[in-house]
């Protein structure tokens, strides 16, 4: 089945508004011209996030979003694991709702998916204004 899914693992967390936030991120996917594949969203614990991060990616941190890409042609697919944790403690930090730094992780991971990276300081900047006008357009939806 092709579309936007969201589930849970080791977290009560349940997203909440799915529809809108499905609608804003096919949003953010057509400013590349590119439509939602099998694309799941995965919201999960410190603890189970770190396991995946050492045991795919060799890294032994904690993280807040680790992305899988399936993309095929003009199809975004992929699984986005999000640390229910992190994004709570990462709000307290910056001093944000939850809600948008969760909507900011989410379109970090979709950013990815679209082809965007992080790792040097240059990429890193335009990640975050990507990140900004993804978050611009969620208001509009």
């Amino acid at each position: 089945m092709q579309g936007i899914q969201y589930t849970s693992t080791e977290t009560k967390f349940r997203l909440k508004e799915k529809d809108r936030i499905t609608i804003w991120l096919e949003h953010v996917m057509g400013m590349k011209h590119k439509f939602p594949g099998n694309l799941t969203f995965i919201f999960c614990s410190d603890a189970y996030l770190l396991e995946m991060n050492q045991q795919y990616l060799q890294h032994d941190t904690l993280t807040d979003i680790i992305t899988f890409n399936y993309n095929e042609g003009h199809y975004i697919s992929g699984d986005i694991f999000i640390s229910v944790d992190r994004v709570k403690e990462n709000a307290a930090t910056y001093k944000v709702d939850f809600e948008d730094e969760l909507h900011r992780v989410m379109a970090h991971g979709v950013l990815h998916l679209l082809g965007y990276n992080d790792k040097s300081s240059s990429e890193a900047k335009e990640m975050r204004e990507m990140e900004e006008v993804a978050l611009k357009m969620m208001v509009r939806v």
